[in-house]
């Protein structure tokens, strides 16, 4: 299955098109990184996967922006790349999916995740959170996810709403005020200089 890009879906995700559905979901991916130690536990296996709409003014990733481009790959393909440099990953580190913004293509993400923990590899999923919606059939498909995710980073752009639209241009998206989903988590929060997030947002 080969995931595109519908631009008119406000719940910024890639959707599936039939045509390809017979074979293996393939993700699009910017890069990988085989020794990453600030991405999670340990020393980790980073997967930056293409696209995002969130524009952030301090992003330092814009090339991954673009959607439906890089280089496409399977969960396995992927996944064989990884265990390459297991030796390296102790007890505590594993594979980590960062971007760009990793929900965008949850149907690829579900796999590869699913697959990674067959073989026994611990998962962190880095995300802004952007592309979260109850609606389904997107939210059966996160809480699936999370069923196979050891870890999120949630990266906070700003705890307050309306400051929030001013320096992202996916402004219509409210801060999400549902019960917690059950995960472990990490937050994080950007402080770019001149923000003034630490005087007001904190």
């Amino acid at each position: 299955m080969k995931l595109i890009d519908n631009t008119k879906t406000p719940l910024n995700v890639l959707d599936s098109i039939g045509v390809e559905d017979e074979g293996p979901v393939k993700g699009y991916v910017h890069s990988l990184e085989s020794f990453g130690s600030v991405d999670g536990p340990g020393i980790r296996f980073v997967a930056f996967l293409q696209g995002c709409r969130m524009r952030c003014q301090y992003c330092h990733n814009p090339d991954t922006w673009n959607i439906g481009v890089g280089t496409e790959m399977t969960a396995d393909e992927l996944l064989d790349n990884a265990e390459r440099y297991r030796a390296f990953w102790g007890e505590t580190g594993g594979l980590t999916c960062s971007g760009g913004e990793s929900l965008v293509q949850i149907d690829f993400l579900l796999d590869l995740f699913t697959k990674a923990k067959a073989r026994g590899i611990s998962t962190c999923l880095d995300t802004s959170g952007g592309p979260f919606t109850r609606d389904e059939p997107w939210f059966s498909k996160f809480k699936e996810l999370m069923k196979v995710t050891d870890i999120s980073l949630v990266d906070i752009k700003h705890i307050n709403s309306a400051e929030h639209k001013k320096t992202h241009r996916d402004r219509q998206r409210e801060h999400p005020r549902h019960d917690p989903v059950d995960v472990r988590q990490r937050l994080r929060h950007v402080d770019p200089p001149r923000s003034g997030a630490r005087a007001h947002g904190l």
